[in-house]
Order: C-alpha cells, then sequence, then structure tokens
C-alpha cells in the first residue's frame, strides 16, 4: 500500500473517530430499475419504498444527461414523507412542446433524509441515493425489444466508432470487447442516443484483425442479458 493510499484511508478514518454519535443510512428502494413513459398515456408513476426503521423524507428530482438538457418532465410530489416500511407513489407527467420522434433519456434521483434525533444527540445520516434511468417513448412507436441490434459497429484505420441510426435509447455496458481477441474498448458511458456517433477509446490489439463486438446490452426495462456479438464493419 502506497504513502498516498494510506494517507487517505487514515483521513477517512480521522472523520468518523470525531463523529460524536452514530452513523446511519438511510435508503428508498424504487420498485423497478427504469422509468418508462408513454407520449401516448402522457404520464408514468413509481412506488418508492422505504426500508429503513424510521419515517423519512423523500426527495425526487429529474437530471438531464449532458446530451439533451431540455426540460421535459415534471414530477409530483417533489418531497413527501413516507414512513418506515410504506410506499410512496411518483408520478412523472410529460411536458413537451411537439411531438416526440424518437425516444428520450433522463435520469430520475430518488433521496432519503432522515429525520433529526429527538434525543438531540449529534449523528451523521447518511442519505442513499438511488439514480434511475427514465426512458420517454414517442406515440405510436413500436416496442422493439432488442434496440442494441440497430447499432453500427466500424473501424477506421486504429478508431472503432458506434452509430445508432434508429429512433431507441440504446442502454449497454461501459466497455465492449473485439473479436477475435480480447481487446477492450471503452465506451465512455451505458448509452447511446438516437442519432449518435461515438467513437471508442482504447487501440485495437495489432494481432488480430478484429471482425466482430461484443457488447453486453441491458433491455428498456433494465434487464441485462449475457451477450451480444456485432459485426465490425471496415471503412
Amino acid at each position: 500500500m502506497n504513502a498516498f493510499v494510506r494517507n487517505a484511508i487514515a483521513s477517512i478514518l480521522l472523520v468518523f473517530l470525531w463523529v460524536p454519535g452514530p452513523v446511519r443510512a438511510a435508503g428508498m428502494v424504487p420498485e423497478t430499475p427504469v422509468v418508462v413513459l408513454d407520449e401516448g398515456v402522457g404520464e408514468a408513476g413509481i412506488n418508492v419504498f422505504n426500508s429503513e426503521s424510521h419515517p423519512a423524507l423523500l426527495h425526487t428530482s429529474v437530471e438531464d444527461v449532458p446530451q439533451d438538457t431540455e426540460s421535459l418532465l415534471l414530477l409530483t410530489p417533489p418531497v413527501a414523507r413516507v414512513e418506515a416500511g410504506a410506499t410512496q407513489r411518483v408520478r412523472f407527467i410529460l411536458r413537451s412542446a411537439e411531438p416526440l420522434k424518437t425516444e428520450r433519456l433522463k435520469r430520475v434521483v430518488f433521496e432519503g433524509i432522515a429525520p433529526q434525533d429527538s434525543t438531540g444527540k449529534a449523528q451523521v445520516s447518511l442519505s442513499v441515493r438511488q439514480n434511475i434511468p427514465a426512458i420517454l417513448r414517442p406515440a405510436n412507436l413500436p416496442v422493439d425489444r432488442e434496440p442494441w441490434k440497430h447499432l453500427v459497429w466500424s473501424r477506421q484505420g486504429a478508431e472503432i466508432q458506434v452509430r445508432n441510426p434508429s429512433p431507441y435509447v440504446v442502454r449497454l455496458g461501459h466497455s465492449v470487447t473485439l473479436l477475435p481477441g480480447s481487446k477492450e474498448m471503452d465506451l465512455g458511458r451505458t448509452y447511446v442516443l438516437p442519432g449518435e456517433q461515438l467513437t471508442l477509446s482504447g487501440t485495437p490489439d495489432s494481432n488480430h484483425v478484429p471482425l466482430q463486438v461484443r457488447l453486453f446490452p441491458v433491455t428498456t426495462y433494465g434487464f441485462a442479458i449475457a451477450h451480444f456479438d456485432a459485426p465490425l464493419v471496415t471503412d
């Protein structure tokens, strides 16, 4: 263990040694790993469960992904008291000024804030944040259970690129593997938005000519599949 790591650990321990009371964690658990809102319906809801043994305030917020900062969602209630072991329903309402042309991606954050200890004892309450994706679907867009099959993977010299010509948000693992061989390439994030083209980080293995890309997709509803091998086109 180097000196930097030892000093960092020592600093963290020192902080907790100076805390004069217990440390607690508050947990709000959404019932599903993703919010899917159909434009034809106009709204969606999700139940959030307070898994702690005490009441807490549930604070819910919507975050934009860096590539799409248009404000599209209203939510209610933004703050609610949830008793221990109880469930709170949070509603999301679409407020797009014009019809959606493609799926859109947002993030929803659920945070539990524990009440102050009535005994007056000092304590630290660690607020556990649940950050899940929200996918907004255009009205009448057919459901595609394998949207990752629309991705087009290509190689230009030493660069590996991926393009999404479809109207679907594609979610997948942070990295992919070039085949043959086992060279990993970094996507930089876990989604490819409709119409996007990304260049992956890394350099292909010079000992193998890659012919396929092995990716690890996630379905619209948040379920991971084992893997999918897509063809790699050389431009």
